[in-house]
């Protein structure tokens, strides 16, 4: 069974009208609700006439199942998702190289290049940048995204696991599980000499693979299933998680993503915060922990 998730400013029941059946169960006044459909078999035709209906309105909707609704582990990717930023990028602004450098991650975002080969191309670029680099960037760049916070603390408090991964690298994933609030974390490794970027990154590379892998290994690790699994992100080295999810009666989001990961995952949150994902699995604005 689904139920039409409807998230963002100005969301009101009546302009779905005649598609649902019965009332709505109000998760946030005017901004999020959920609408119970005809066990039909047309769920999806359903969610193709409310989107189309809300053309003109900055909303998220989506399908959610109802089974297993509110997931008992969340993996999450960091760039752009859970910060506001691509912490290589960053780096390469401070090396004076962002231009070249973002556009490579541009592709790689977006699948049009092998991520660990563009990873590694792109380490390389940064050979010789000084570690101080490292600190400027966290202190000066990156941020949380907003509802972030929010999201992790309100899982954990009904007792989900909460798993930061990211291609990106471990000098951030560490900083950014423990502001957000994450159980645990996994990254990439920058290699230095003690003053200066080497170059190089270690080995094996966190990518598209390995993330699918943390998911998995954490479902097991758990002992749930992946129905009670929620995976996020938003470039294409997300991908093979978030459709693990999907694929499983999980919840796989494509947040504010590239278009190659919008138009797979069985979810999208292309207008509101990451405390969507908390009206996605049928939070209402009591049972939230706002701290953003």
């Amino acid at each position: 069974m689904f139920v039409l998730n409807v998230i963002g400013k100005g969301a009101e029941p009546g302009l779905f009208r005649g598609l649902d059946n019965g009332p709505p169960k109000i998760l946030s006044p005017s901004f999020a609700f959920d609408l119970p459909l005809p066990n039909s078999g047309a769920e999806y035709e359903a969610l193709t006439e409310a989107r189309s209906r809300a053309e003109s309105f900055a909303l998220d909707i989506n399908l959610v199942r109802a089974n297993k609704r509110r997931k008992k582990l969340l993996v999450a990717d960091m760039d752009s998702t859970i910060i506001n930023v691509e912490c290589l990028d960053e780096l390469a602004d401070m090396a004076g190289l962002k231009a070249q450098i973002a556009a490579i991650t541009e592709r790689a975002m977006r699948g049009e290049l092998e991520f660990e080969s563009a990873l590694r191309e792109r380490v390389g670029m940064l050979k010789g940048l000084k570690l101080d680099a490292l600190e400027k960037a966290w202190i000066e760049r990156v941020r949380l995204n907003p509802g972030a916070k929010s999201l992790i603390a309100t899982m954990r408090a009904h007792g989900a696991h909460t798993l930061l991964v990211s291609g990106g690298f471990g000098y951030f994933t560490r900083r950014v599980a423990e502001a957000a609030g994450f159980h645990a974390e996994r990254g990439n490794t920058l290699l230095d000499d003690g003053e200066r970027l080497t170059g190089e990154v270690g080995t094996p590379i966190l990518g598209r693979a390995a993330k699918l892998e943390a998911l998995e290994e954490a479902v097991a690790r758990l002992d749930i299933d992946f129905a009670e699994s929620l995976a996020v992100g938003d470039g294409a080295n997300d991908l093979a998680m978030i459709q693990k999810a999907d694929k499983n009666g999980g919840l796989g989001v494509a947040y504010h993503a590239k278009p190659v990961v919008a138009a797979t995952a069985g979810a999208a949150i292309d207008h509101n915060d990451l405390a969507a994902l908390l009206y996605l699995q049928g939070y209402g604005d009591d049972e939230i922990a706002w701290l953003d």
